[in-house]
């Protein structure tokens, strides 16, 4: 079975898409191409969570790749008796990211921090389809990945830095 062309695909999904503004389309993942969001939007689920709800949850086998649309959301991480806020999340970041590229469990909870946060959620397993049918897509995504992943660890290096010296 031969795979779809790049240009009969969109023109197949361009009739599916929900029409939103650009600036609403992007995200963290700098390097996609508007084809690229076309594709990824056919198969996203919005969801909405509400404050104080699990967006994900530590420990869970992650099947979904999040990009916050509206809101903010915190990063937390069970520490025995307490709880370690690891980052705070906005408009356009990506969670879930970490057990996508594992295709493993959540290393930690997502837990929405506004009224209503409003989430792309995209099914691994529909990214994944994609990525074979277009391997462009695939390399740009996780050549976006990568660069979300490196900011995160340089952060998070800089933190400890600043506690030890403390």
């Amino acid at each position: 079975m031969s795979l779809p062309t790049y240009s009969s695909w969109l023109s197949r999904v361009l009739v599916l898409q929900v029409v939103t503004s650009p600036s609403s389309l992007r995200s963290n993942l700098q390097y996609l191409t508007a084809n690229d969001w076309t594709l990824i939007r056919t198969k996203a689920k919005h969801s909405v969570f509400h404050l104080g709800e699990e967006i994900i949850r530590e420990g869970a086998q992650l099947s979904s790749i999040y990009i916050i649309r509206r809101g903010s959301a915190s990063v937390e991480l069970a520490t025995g008796k307490s709880v370690a806020v690891l980052a705070m999340l906005g408009e356009g970041d990506v969670c879930g990211e970490m057990a996508f590229v594992e295709q493993g469990i959540a290393s930690a909870s997502v837990i929405a921090k506004d009224f209503e946060v409003e989430a792309d959620e995209i099914d691994a397993r529909d990214v994944r389809l994609l990525f074979d049918a277009f391997p462009g897509l695939a390399a740009r995504f996780f050549q976006s990945l990568a660069v979300i992943v490196s900011r995160r660890l340089r952060s998070t290096s800089a933190e400890l830095v600043r506690a030890t010296r403390q």
